[in-house]
């Protein structure tokens, strides 16, 4: 915690004297914690060894290799997944099992595939072919999540932002965005628990984003539900129901919704899904049949049987709770002893999902991630949760606490905490050391 004498005091009211006392103070805890010789890692989300340890049982799994029907689980086939993991996660989902493909273990190769069918093929209500297209611009969320970025970026995709707002991204903005200009194709949505900031879009933004007019007719709406099973506290948040909303709002090929369970078992090896309306999981099969021949439904029954039923899943994600959340508060508690009352910096109380979305004075992030890295401690670069990576303001930070264990994370963010106020103090004074 800060010993400065009046800590609760926000640096911009205070004296010239004021500010240089409190930067000297600074700069010798972090000439401190420089010399600690630190080597500690916040830059992905990617799930602790602990967690990994709960799905430890998968690798005795499965138990013989026929499905319910009969079917032998090893061998070609069932290019829409396993039936019963299909039924277990489209009530997870909240779709009818129809509606749901169970794949591979990674859904970022789904979003992929949709993208890049698109591209060549058109969707099913496509004029042309997005390639035919002279410009297709998507609606990005900002601070938003920067592997969809780094997609689109990839096929010269343009980004149009809109904030990110607690309720989900700015209804207003997005409208305005799709009203009129056909070469809005797409947006996308981290619905639940926001990769980075934790917000959670409601039913009444996800019906406005259903049904709202559209110039391109093949509008999609990329409904990446990474982190809906993910919850951080007892008042578990419930993922609106985008397909229903789209098939009573008279787009029912709208959205799009993806899902895995990366971080669910294990990263490497899980499944991951895709749902939509029935022609939408038709049409996705129908392109996806000349690049498969059916995914690993050898670890689709090895998940049927590890989680039994919806209720296992819950459970489960229950032990990931007790395990994230004191990871969660002890980012909180960091950043509150040190930072708060000083008027430099605002930060996320996430109640599910992997980050915590740092906001420190216009102009610090880039300067606050670098003089961590030279403390041995690596965030995520700034920026990074913005398209092309660049942050217009220079703000934002993603934290992400989930994969060192307790006591690091704790070292760590006090680091990041000393790092925040030393640029912020800088800033202040004019003079950046």
């Amino acid at each position: 915690m800060s010993t400065d004498a009046s800590p609760r005091t926000p640096l911009a009211d205070r004296s010239p004297d004021e500010l240089r006392s409190f930067l000297e103070e600074k700069r010798a805890a972090y000439a401190t914690l420089v010399e600690r010789g630190l080597r500690l890692d916040l830059t992905r989300g990617k799930p602790s060894a602990e967690q990994l340890d709960l799905s430890e049982a998968l690798l005795s799994l499965p138990d013989g290799h026929t499905d319910r029907a009969g079917t032998d689980v090893r061998n070609y086939g069932g290019l829409e997944g396993l039936v019963e993991l299909r039924e277990m996660f489209a009530e997870l989902l909240g779709v009818e099992t129809a509606q749901i493909v169970a794949g591979g273990n990674a859904s970022l190769t789904m979003m992929h595939d949709v993208l890049v069918f698109h591209l060549l093929h058109g969707g099913l209500d496509s004029p042309r072919p997005w390639k035919d297209e002279e410009v297709v611009r998507f609606v990005c969320p900002v601070p938003g999540y920067d592997r969809h970025y780094t997609m689109l970026e990839s096929y010269g995709i343009e980004m149009v932002t809109v904030p990110m707002l607690a309720d989900g991204p700015d209804v207003d903005a997005v409208e305005a965005l799709v009203r009129d200009d056909p070469s809005v194709k797409g947006m996308w949505i981290v619905p639940t628990y926001a990769n980075p900031a934790g917000s959670v879009v409601t039913q009444e933004v996800a019906a406005r984003l259903a049904s709202m007019p559209a110039a391109a007719p093949d509008f999609r709406i990329f409904w990446d539900n990474a982190y809906a099973l993910h919850h951080l506290t007892e008042d578990e948040a419930k993922s609106a129901d985008i397909v229903s909303l789209a098939s009573a709002g008279g787009h029912p090929h709208r959205p799009v919704v993806f899902a895995s369970t990366s971080k669910v078992t294990l990263a490497g090896a899980g499944v991951a899904f895709l749902a939509g309306s029935r022609e939408t999981v038709q049409w996705y099969l129908g392109h996806l049949k000349f690049a498969s021949i059916g995914p690993d439904k050898v670890n689709h029954l090895r998940h049927v049987q590890f989680f039994g039923s919806p209720d296992g899943v819950r459970a489960h994600m229950a032990e990931h709770r007790r395990i994230l959340a004191p990871k969660f508060a002890a980012v909180d508690a960091a950043l509150s002893a040190e930072l708060d009352g000083l008027g430099i910096a605002e930060w996320t109380r996430p109640r599910g999902g992997y980050f915590v979305s740092l906001d420190v004075p216009d102009g610090c992030a880039a300067r606050i991630v670098a003089l961590a890295k030279d403390a041995g401690i690596a965030l995520t670069p700034a920026g990074a949760s913005f398209p092309h990576g660049r942050d217009p303001h220079d703000r934002n930070i993603r934290l992400a606490p989930s994969f060192p264990v307790l006591d690091e994370v704790e070292t760590a963010m006090a680091g990041v905490a000393t790092c925040v106020a030393l640029a912020a103090a800088e800033q202040l004074v004019g003079d950046v050391g």
